[in-house]
C-alpha cells in the first residue's frame, strides 16, 4: 500500500475534521514571501485545502500538486472559481517542475511523506533566487507544555492505545525539518504558534479517525479502540482539550 494515499479512504471525514492553521502563521508566510499578484506559489500536497485559501487570496499565481485524484477533485470544487488557482494531479516525486519559477514553495504536514533528498532538492530547484520555502505542522498535547504524562485522561487513553492500537500501516515518516541547510537553503527560521481546540468524545474519535495509522486499524482491534477512546473521554467529563503547538520552518534559496 502507498501510505500517501491512505487518506483516500476517508475524504469527507478528512475534509471536515482535519484542523486548520492560525491566521498569524499565514500572515507570517505571506509577509516572508512578499506574496501578491506578481508572485507565484506552489503548495505540495494540499489535501483538501486546509492551508490553501489564505495564499490564494493574495492574488498570486497559485499551483498545487496533489497525488490523490479524490483530493484533487475536492480542491478543484472548492477553489476552482479563483482565477489564479491551478492544480496538478500527479506525483511530486516524479513530476518535472520548472526551475527557478516560484517565489514560494510550501507544505502543510505533507512534505514528510516524501523522501528527504527528493523533497528538498526539488523544492530548491524550482524556487527563484531569493524565493521562500515554508513547512509547517501541528503537534497537539492534552496538557499545556507537553507535560501530559500526569494527566489522568492521558493515562486512560494510553491504556486504550496499548491494548488495541495495532495499525496495518504504522506511521514512519522521518523527514528532518532542520536539514534544510544541507540542501542549500539559507536564513533558516523556526517560529511557533499556540492555540487550543476542544472536542466532544464523538468529535475527537472522528478527528483521530483521519490520522494515517488510525485509518488502517482492522478488526478485532478497530471497534474496541475507538470505543475505548470514546469511553475514556466520556468518563472524564465528556470533552477533551488539545493544546496545539504549530511549528513553522522558513528558509530561502540564496
Amino acid at each position: 500500500m502507498d501510505n500517501r494515499t491512505v487518506f483516500d479512504r476517508v475524504p469527507e471525514q478528512f475534509d471536515r475534521w482535519r484542523p486548520r492553521y492560525c491566521a498569524e502563521l499565514f500572515a507570517d508566510v505571506i509577509a516572508y514571501a512578499k506574496l501578491g499578484p506578481d508572485k507565484a506559489a506552489l503548495e505540495i500536497g494540499p489535501g483538501t485545502g486546509q492551508a490553501t485559501e489564505p495564499i490564494l487570496q493574495t492574488g498570486c499565481a497559485y499551483t498545487a500538486i496533489e497525488l490523490s485524484e479524490t483530493f484533487a477533485q475536492i480542491m478543484q470544487d472548492k477553489f476552482g472559481a479563483y482565477p489564479n488557482f491551478h492544480i496538478v494531479n500527479t506525483d511530486y516525486e516524479t513530476y518535472d517542475f520548472p526551475d527557478n519559477h516560484y517565489d514560494l514553495v510550501y507544505s502543510a504536514a505533507a512534505i514528510q511523506w516524501i523522501p528527504e533528498t527528493i523533497a528538498y532538492t526539488k523544492a530548491y530547484a524550482m524556487l527563484k533566487h531569493g524565493g521562500a520555502f515554508a513547512m509547517f505542522m501541528m503537534r497537539p498535547d492534552i496538557q499545556p507544555g507537553g507535560g501530559y504524562t500526569d494527566e489522568p485522561l492521558y493515562a486512560e487513553i494510553q491504556k486504550v492505545y496499548t491494548a488495541y492500537f495495532h495499525p496495518e500501516t504504522p506511521y514512519r515518516c522521518k523527514l528532518d525539518y532542520d536539514a534544510r541547510d544541507r540542501y542549500g537553503f539559507t536564513d533558516l527560521e523556526r517560529r511557533e504558534y499556540l492555540k487550543t481546540r476542544t472536542y466532544s468524545a464523538d468529535d475527537y474519535v472522528s478527528l483521530i479517525g483521519t490520522h494515517s495509522d488510525h485509518i488502517t486499524l482492522r478488526e478485532p482491534y478497530r471497534s474496541k479502540f475507538f470505543t475505548g477512546i470514546r469511553s475514556a473521554i466520556q468518563n472524564a467529563g465528556g470533552h477533551i482539550t488539545l493544546y496545539d503547538k504549530i511549528t513553522l520552518y522558513l528558509a530561502r534559496k540564496p
